[in-house]
């Protein structure tokens, strides 16, 4: 068995007035992950369960995500979150809110049979 890299999927969320990085993160996640069926995994043979998600939320405050509310919005498959400086923090005009934007970048992983040459 080898772990092969099969999908790379990227979305983005955003809070709009209360400053919640965990709420955009996964709203990022979210949108990553809706706009696509992976059919590919139960065409080989295998369980959705049997996937491993490697998830990487850009924001500009990475240490407010929480990481485990961000994996539990994976329906499938086991979840690694890391987050990193990015996304953007847009004030508004007056300073009194921020308006939050998160990246994502979710990568599935298989561990499948490989292929006698």
């Amino acid at each position: 068995m080898a772990l092969k890299r099969l999908v790379l999927e990227m979305g983005m969320g955003t809070d709009l007035q209360g400053r919640d990085y965990t709420k955009a993160a996964v709203r990022a996640l979210r949108d990553a992950l809706w706009h696509n069926s992976l059919t590919v995994v139960p065409a080989l043979g295998y369980d959705r369960e049997d996937m491993r998600v490697e998830i990487t939320i850009g924001v500009a405050n990475p240490d407010a995500v929480d990481r485990q509310a961000v994996a539990d919005a994976l329906p499938y498959g086991s979840a690694t979150v890391t987050c990193v400086n990015g996304g953007l923090d847009v004030p508004s005009d007056d300073g009194t809110r921020v308006t939050v934007i998160a990246n994502a970048a979710a990568v599935v992983w298989l561990d499948v049979d490989e292929v006698a040459s």
